[in-house]
Parts: C-alpha cells; structure tokens; sequence
C-alpha cells in the first residue's frame, strides 16, 4: 500500500515549485496537476443517482463504495509510480477533506500553499501582460469586460481559478478543515525552504530528505495550452530564493488595499496584514 498524500494550495502559490522539490527525494512521486478526484467524482455521480445501488443494502453498499474509492485511487498511484509514497496535486482535495476521511479509513494528510493575495493577483496580471500576442478570452473590448487591471482583478475575484480556491478555504476553515491541514507559506519556503520543508517531513511522518534548493530539476509536465491559459504558467524556478514582492508596481495601491480589505480574512490568517495593517515585510 503507498503512502499518499495531497498538495492542494492556493494558485500561483508555489505548489508547483513544491512538487518539484518533493520528486528529489527517490521515495516520493509527486504529480503534476492531477485528475483522480474527477474520477472519483465522475464515480460519486454514478453511484448517487443509479438504481442498481439505489436498490441494495444502503449498509453494505457504502462499504463497497469505499472500497470502490480507496482502491481505485490505490490502483491510480500502482499504475503512475512504484515509489512508497505519493503527493497528488489537486486543489478540489482540501473542500473534499471528509469524503476521502471516508473511504481511505483515515484523515488525509493535505499541504496547502498560501501566498500574499495581493502577489497572486500581481501574478497573473503580469501572466496576462506577458501573452500580449495571443488572444485571451478574460478581455472582450466591444463588451468592455476584462479591459483593465481591475476589471480583470474582478473577473479573477469572482471566477477559477482564485475566486473557487479562496471560496473552497474559507468554507475549510469554516468546516474546522483547516485544523488538519499544513499551510506552508510561498514566501517562507522561498525564504528558509530547510525549515519549511522539514515542517512538511514532520507533518507526513516520513523520514526526511537533503534537498538540493539550488537544482530543482521541472520534473511535473503541464500542458495549460489545452486550458487556453499561458503555456509558462508552471514554468519553475530552479533555484529557490526569496522572491521581491512586486504587486503595488503591478496592481497599483488602490487594487491593493481593496484586496486587503476585502478578503482581510485571509490576510489576517496567515499574516499579510495585522489588524488591517499591511504586514510590510511580506
């Protein structure tokens, strides 16, 4: 039986940069962005709304509903690696938390990456400002939609990906979900990634590994062509290192204290801001 565990975090966050930390350690296979929940899901339907289960045993239905679950995500890992250990990549994980809890048999072990909201949306504005030869679908100038940053800050704001992520964690720590899951900050781990990353060993219970931050090979493959998004977007660093905040060059200062204020939630959580004060030193 692997080992498996989950990175479900925050967009442009560092859980690619992650992954590909991990996959230097010859015990973990760390995915790209993967589909295994949707299989599940597609399955959950399936099993919901069909008769032939409607009509067994409820008490020995669910059991092999479980089984069903645990085995095929076990079968899903045996046929991607041989390694003892597994981190999937999917954010959908962390909101699903007490449907996996079910069918593994016990609380699955889920990192979420966080960063500074404000260079999240710094990010992809700088994403968007670097495709400027190709067409992208968030900006309609006869519509008027997506024509300004701010706009797009919007869009983004009510849209996936960051709108879903942020609605997904809020409604975790809502649920107490939050409680059971390691939050690694992007600006720590770019910071102190020794530290960081033996926080991550610790919360797993696998014996750590002597990482080389200076060398990290891009070993996960995603196409985001097929999503219609920029084809560098998971694009890694190969050395780690603290990274310059750039958002008030990028979003402007408005921008950024309306996202300050308006998820200070999250800010505050995770110590961005303090009492509504920006926390200056990230």
């Amino acid at each position: 039986m692997k080992n498996l565990f989950f990175n479900s975090s925050m967009p442009r966050s560092g859980s690619t940069l992650l992954q590909n930390i991990l996959n230097q350690n010859p015990d973990i296979y760390a995915t790209s962005t993967d589909g295994s929940l949707e299989l599940l899901y597609g399955a959950r339907v399936n099993y919901t709304n069909s008769l032939e289960f409607k009509a067994q045993d409820k008490d020995k239905s669910v059991l092999a509903w479980r089984g069903f679950c645990k085995g095929g995500l076990q079968g899903y890992c045996d046929g991607l690696t041989d390694k003892p250990n597994v981190c999937i990549k999917s954010r959908g994980i962390g909101i699903h938390y007490n449907w996996y809890k079910s069918f593994m048999g016990e609380p699955p072990k889920i990192i979420c990456m966080v960063r500074n909201l404000k260079s999240v949306y710094a990010s992809m504005e700088k994403i968007y400002r670097e495709n400027f030869e190709t067409h992208q679908d968030i900006q309609n100038h006869s519509k008027m939609t997506g024509t300004t940053t701010a706009k797009r800050v919007d869009i983004w704001t009510n849209s996936q990906p960051i709108g879903l992520a942020l609605e997904r964690l809020q409604q975790m720590i809502l649920e107490g979900i939050d409680k059971n899951c390691l939050f690694i900050r992007m600006e720590d781990l770019t910071n102190n990634p020794i530290a960081e990353i033996e926080k991550i060993y610790n919360y797993l219970n696998i014996s750590s590994f002597n990482h080389d931050f200076n060398n990290v090979k891009q070993t996960t493959i995603e196409d985001d062509v097929v999503y219609g998004i920029s084809p560098t977007l998971h694009k890694i660093r190969t050395v780690v290192k603290p990274i310059t905040p750039y958002y008030y060059d990028i979003l402007g200062e408005n921008i950024c204290g309306w996202i300050d204020n308006q998820f200070s939630w999250y800010q505050e959580k995770f110590g961005y801001i303090v009492n509504n004060y920006t926390n200056i030193s990230n």
